[in-house]
């Protein structure tokens, strides 16, 4: 089977583009829009629309196969690509990746992923979007052609053999840190609820003492609220690098304020990612080893979570190679091509560090599913429920993709008996 025609359409994408330096320096949200101006280039205003570009594989037994490319909602921040607008790149896509794959024979998705993320346009890498989106209608393609799930393309590929089995989902709460808990509750979410913790005055005080309130009232409203006792999820908040900033990056100081953290979530686990960013990838490294060799020495029940700057497989590895948390968030669009998630989450399996399948509340429904297959196929640690930041959509899509596939995969395991 081989690939016949590729269709480009304009999408919308599961939350917003917000401009991550100009909400650190202290913008004013009015309800949901922030004021002033956006100081990241390529913004015209500190939150705008997200935007997503599908692209359709026509197949030449008359099937479509279908990915999405998409950018987180911190574009430009961090190290990472810049606005991902679909005016932009929908001629780019038509002019220089089109032609690479029309008349492709669907024999590995993995040969052909990796062919598409190394292309070069005057010299320059494709944006990682659009090697998201491309890869991820690949995968689909062969899965097609193959007649499988996108999680046993994987597998078969990349010769992994563990069971296909559940694993952890992460929900994330947006601004509603309340009413979007008492709906985790309900639900039983693994893991939550993220917290959004990316402004001081508000959220995180100017000595700690807002995000240690919210912490001790998640703990209590969980005990208080579950429906079994037996129902124990870990507490993951993204300090979006505030603590750091009150505590001017003093490692003791940080594992100081994150014991009391932990002492206040028990008996629940407590993670906490992304505690501080110094502007600097080897920096940036070198502060979280930091910091983690210091909780490990002294005990402390937390888990850090390294995310700004752990962008790209190689920035994942070096992250890894030098324990720079105990966990990783692999932030599935900016990896590029789909084919280094799988990459990441199994060199992080290797050096035993944990893998967080996460991404962006800026996806889609379709990079949603797609990475849900690969979380599952490499047996990674956790996955976020995405896109967008009200929580009960992007749980519903992964939890149910998620069980479809786990049931699939059952059925074509019992054929082969």
């Amino acid at each position: 089977m081989k690939i016949v025609d590729v269709l480009l359409s304009e999408g919308k994408s599961g939350f917003y583009f917000d401009d991550q330096r100009a909400i650190k320096k202290g913008a004013k949200q009015d309800l949901f829009i922030y004021e002033g101006e956006p100081v990241t280039d390529g913004f015209t205003a500190i939150r705008q629309a997200g935007e997503a570009i599908s692209v359709m594989l026509v197949l030449d037994n008359g099937d479509i196969a279908v990915g999405d490319c998409a950018a987180v909602q911190y574009s430009g921040a961090g190290g990472r690509d810049p606005l991902f607008l679909a005016k932009d790149f929908i001629p780019i896509i038509r002019e220089y990746i089109k032609p690479e794959l029309v008349n492709q024979e669907l024999i590995s998705f993995r040969k052909l992923a990796e062919k598409i993320d190394k292309l070069q346009v005057n010299g320059k890498p494709l944006h990682t979007a659009i090697r998201y989106g491309v890869t991820q209608a690949i995968l689909q393609a062969v899965a097609k052609a193959n007649h499988l799930t996108m999680a046993e393309i994987i597998q078969k590929e990349y010769n992994i053999n563990h069971e296909i089995t559940r694993i952890p989902i992460f929900g994330q709460c947006g601004d509603e840190r309340y009413t979007n808990v008492d709906k985790m509750i309900i639900k039983e979410v693994d893991v939550l609820p993220h917290g959004l913790i990316n402004n001081i005055e508000k959220k995180l005080g100017y000595k700690g003492e807002l995000l240690l309130d919210y912490i001790t009232w998640l703990r209590d409203r969980i005990i208080t609220k579950r429906i079994r006792e037996d129902y124990q999820p870990i507490l993951h908040l993204d300090v979006y690098g505030t603590i750091g900033i009150i505590f001017d990056n003093d490692t003791r100081k940080m594992a100081d304020y994150i014991e009391t953290l932990a002492n206040a979530a028990r008996p629940f686990k407590l993670r906490i990612e992304g505690p501080m960013d110094v502007e600097d990838r080897e920096k940036q490294i070198e502060a979280l080893r930091l910091l983690r060799e210091e909780i490990d020495s002294r005990y402390i029940p937390v888990e850090i979570v390294a995310d700004e700057w752990c962008n790209t497989l190689e920035d994942i590895k070096e992250f890894a190679n030098r324990k720079a948390g105990h966990m990783v968030q692999i932030k599935t669009p900016d990896l590029g091509g789909i084919n280094n998630i799988v990459e990441a989450v199994l060199y992080c399996k290797e050096k035993g560090i944990g893998s967080y399948v996460g991404g962006t509340c800026n996806e889609t429904n379709i990079s949603a599913e797609v990475t849900t297959n690969i979380a599952l196929a490499c047996g990674a640690d956790q996955v976020l429920a995405k896109p967008g930041m009200g929580f009960d959509e992007g749980y519903m899509i992964v939890n149910n993709e998620m069980n479809r596939v786990i049931e699939i995969v059952k059925y074509h395991n019992s054929k082969k008996e």
